[in-house]
């Protein structure tokens, strides 16, 4: 499992912006932003944030968007290149982010965060198209059924999915239905559908230099 060893709060503040990486508490007074929206470190409230150059930010926006997702540069940087070698390098990038299994798996609202999808996925807690797949890499495709496999959905994660899951907001390209506790890739996310919090041109002018 590819995953970071950093704690979760300080990616936010060293990126001075919130990641959403430990669920509902990101969205709560709890969360770290609001009592110290600084960079972490000793000295990290008395520092000055200068004029960033160029290069930084699109550093920083590609370290953002590894965060986001739960990538280590090596496995990010694979998916770039294979990204760019058909079309729009950005925009490809972004909907191979969006459709690897853990993160489809997040925004179905069966994880509340995509380190938990992870962990679910690498448990075999999930099936698409009725066969067992724990690599939260996988890419699901168009028509792709994501299921919840039957020995775990009793679950303490799953009590109560139905009124869970009414608080979830799905993305257009994805569907889910509680009652059979599956879901199903509708089509491949469009430009219009993936994360807009991320700048994808630095990420690829970072990349290009």
């Amino acid at each position: 499992m590819s995953s970071t060893t950093d704690a979760k709060c300080r990616l936010c503040r060293r990126a001075g912006k919130k990641l959403f990486l430990k669920g509902d508490k990101c969205n709560s007074p709890k969360c770290v932003l609001v009592s110290r929206n600084y960079p972490p470190g000793l000295h990290g409230s008395k520092k000055k944030r200068g004029k960033p150059s160029q290069y930084s930010l699109q550093l920083a926006e590609k370290q953002k968007a590894k965060r986001i997702y739960g990538m280590r540069e090596k496995q990010f940087r694979l998916m770039f290149d294979k990204a760019g070698r058909k079309g729009d390098a950005g925009e490809n990038l972004l909907k191979m982010l969006e459709t690897r299994l853990d993160n489809v798996i997040y925004r179905l609202g069966l994880a509340m965060s995509r380190s938990q999808a992870r962990q679910m996925v690498n448990h075999g807690m999930f099936t698409v198209n009725a066969h067992l797949v724990d690599i939260p890499s996988y890419q699901v495709k168009a028509g792709d059924l994501i299921g919840i496999k039957k020995n775990k959905r009793q679950k303490k994660t799953f009590n109560n999915l139905a009124d869970k899951l009414k608080r979830v907001q799905l993305p257009g390209w994805l569907y889910f239905k509680a009652e059979d506790m599956e879901g199903k890739v509708l089509h491949a996310p469009s430009s219009e559908e993936v994360d807009k919090s991320i700048n994808i041109s630095a990420i690829v002018e970072f990349y290009s230099k």
